[in-house]
């Protein structure tokens, strides 16, 4: 009988649910730069094998930096996914080189498409989609490519072609995917609150748009540093109470941690399965030691 009942209770503690939480932040991807390629050792050690690390182009320059972070990251065991702005590549024979490098030297699969930051086009490309349709990238088969998605607007977008082009971008994207059997993502810009994903994911099904979504989430970081940082990409209305809390002196090198977000994203995920928001893709700004502690403390 003694036997029965701590089989029993066994069975019950492993019946219990996982909370909301914790199981939304059981997978996740993460961003850095080539310049935290001294990181990587610290990444393989507080990442599951195979976590996706995407690789940001700030500028034209970096391809070669890309490239060592991709190589190195792919020698600790962890999947790197390189940023390929359609505004920084010259042309298709440059794009074809860099893509033979990434899939050649790192074994790279996945590529995250965009349109970049450039004001205007350095060479022959303006729009991820034109990189995509050029067939490269399956070509060197990397074939699951994440899309560049804007909850709360881009305005540097919106501004010289409106609103609707953003819309009319992700579906032109999701069709090339389709039609060329690669898998898709979209890869959100960071924000600070969950409302304004909902909205917009109830947006995209709308239009027909049935990718998954992955969300930008600031890992903890000062109000200083995220005032910054938001101020740099433009983020959108949920910054305003980052910026108003700043307006507190005192309050500037307070840190904030992303629960409410994750919180309100882990709910969507639960309760609402139709939009699609299914992980978090995490911005270090705070640094490393102070996400993986947040990281630590929210899924335990």
């Amino acid at each position: 009988m003694v036997e029965m009942n701590m089989m029993s209770a066994v069975n019950e503690k492993e019946a219990l649910p996982v909370h909301p939480v914790a199981e939304f932040l059981s997978t996740f991807s993460l961003e850095i730069t080539p310049k935290h390629i001294d990181k990587i050792d610290l990444l393989a050690n507080h990442l599951a094998p195979g976590t996706p690390v995407y690789v940001a182009m700030i500028e034209a320059g970096d391809q070669p930096g890309i490239l060592n972070t991709v190589r190195a990251l792919k020698a600790a065991g962890l999947e790197p996914v390189p940023h390929v702005p359609a505004r920084f590549v010259l042309n298709a024979d440059i794009l074809n080189d860099w893509l033979a490098a990434y899939a050649g030297e790192a074994g790279v699969t996945k590529a995250l498409v965009l349109g970049g930051g450039a004001a205007t086009p350095n060479g022959d490309f303006d729009a991820a989609v034109q990189l995509m349709q050029t067939g490269l990238f399956v070509k060197h088969g990397i074939t699951h490519l994440g899309m560049a998605g804007h909850p709360e607007g881009n305005p540097d977008i919106e501004n010289k072609v409106g609103k609707a082009a953003l819309l009319q971008a992700l579906q032109d994207k999701q069709k090339y995917a389709v039609e060329a059997g690669v898998e898709a993502h979209i890869a959100t810009q960071f924000l600070f609150e969950a409302g304004p994903v909902e909205n917009w994911a109830k947006t995209l099904r709308a239009e027909g748009i049935t990718l998954p979504i992955h969300v930008g989430v600031p890992g903890p970081a000062t109000l200083k540093t995220l005032v910054k940082y938001a101020a740099v990409c433009g983020v959108g209305a949920s910054a305003k109470f980052i910026r108003k809390q700043a307006l507190n002196v005192t309050k500037l090198m307070s840190v904030n941690k992303p629960d409410g977000l994750v919180a309100g994203l882990a709910d969507l995920k639960v309760n609402q399965p139709e939009l699609g928001v299914t992980q978090a893709h995490l911005y270090p700004f705070g640094g490393f030691d102070r996400l993986f502690e947040w990281l630590d403390d929210a899924r335990s």
